[in-house]
């Protein structure tokens, strides 16, 4: 279940004043959700942009991308760094107050965002706002339980402080910014695994939902066409 929305808002303002990381360790993914996009991809949502990172590379996929987050600090930051994409418009709004026809878009894609909102009723909304045969791009935490996810999370702590030294020459985030993520993290809820299956399968027909190492899922679906 979501968490209280102005409370990830905040926390999520005091990341954006801070983060200044040239890479994220679920960045991989990221690249590999992206070469699933329809080719030509015309127009883009991005749902919890962010700070820009993954719109950007949107935004040289696909003819228009718009971007929304509820976090006035990271619409900001983003613009910011966004300066040389003309084709990108940024949105300050909540998930649950944006409105757009059915089929407005190409592809909508989503990255650590999902777990903030209801699950059920944003899928549905999400799929809606789908083209026939657009793409909908879901990457987001969450792991599965049993042995698998207690296997999965075991390899997932070592891998990522191997790859942040890798990729940065630090194995841990700067402390202000380590603690900005770790007050968050107090009001982080995600998904039961065989839950998120289970609205997927519904709401989804045909969906891909592959588990990964860093405590991430990807989710792919394409909306069909009319017969």
């Amino acid at each position: 279940m979501p968490t209280d929305p102005d409370d990830v808002r905040a926390d999520f303002d005091r990341i954006a004043r801070l983060d200044v990381q040239p890479w994220e360790m679920d960045d991989g993914y990221v690249e590999r959700l992206l070469e699933r996009l329809p080719e030509p991809c015309g127009r883009a949502l991005e749902i919890g942009c962010g700070t820009g990172r993954v719109t950007r590379r949107l935004a040289h996929r696909c003819r228009e991308v718009v971007a929304l987050d509820a976090s006035p600090e990271m619409i900001r930051v983003a613009a910011e760094r966004s300066g040389e994409h003309a084709n990108i418009r940024y949105e300050r709004i909540d998930f649950e107050r944006f409105q757009a026809a059915p089929g407005s878009f190409d592809a909508v894609v989503s990255v650590n965002t999902l777990h903030h909102l209801p699950l059920r009723s944003s899928l549905a909304g999400m799929r809606e706002w789908l083209a026939a045969g657009g793409a909908l791009l879901i990457l987001d935490v969450g792991w599965p339980q049993g042995l698998r996810g207690l296997g999965q999370r075991a390899l997932a702590f070592p891998l990522s402080l191997v790859l942040r030294f890798w990729h940065t020459g630090r194995l841990r985030l700067p402390p202000d910014l380590r603690a900005a993520w770790d007050a968050h993290l107090e009001h982080d809820e995600y998904p039961a695994w065989e839950e998120l299956r289970a609205v997927v399968g519904e709401e989804l027909p045909g969906c891909h939902l592959e588990p990964h190492l860093l405590w991430r899922y990807s989710l792919t679906w394409r909306a069909p066409y009319s017969t």
